[in-house]
């Protein structure tokens, strides 16, 4: 299993990117995780599977949906904010 979180920013928000993020999610199948909209303009995903498929999502997310824009995708080591939820397995959610 692999578990990263990304950061993309961009025109992100209020273009529908994280319905979108979970929509993508399904149709790759066997990701875990939440795409959440952050207080920057930006949008952080927690991303849990198997190697493969974290590597479609990202590569997915670096082009994001159609009416949206993405300028970057990062990857955020370290700790995240204890207010967002911890991955539970089998679900990709918004938060």
């Amino acid at each position: 299993m692999k578990e990263v979180t990304i950061r993309v920013k961009g025109r992100v928000q209020g273009v529908g990117y994280r319905r979108w993020a979970v929509s993508k999610a399904r149709e790759i199948g066997g990701i875990s995780g939440w795409v959440h909209n952050d207080c920057d303009g930006s949008v952080m995903l927690r991303l849990r599977g198997e190697p493969d498929k974290i590597d479609l999502m990202v590569a997915a997310c670096q082009k994001g949906p159609l009416w949206g824009r993405v300028d970057t995708v990062e990857f955020v080591v370290g700790r995240i904010s204890s207010f967002l939820p911890p991955v539970e397995d089998g679900i990709f959610t918004r938060v």
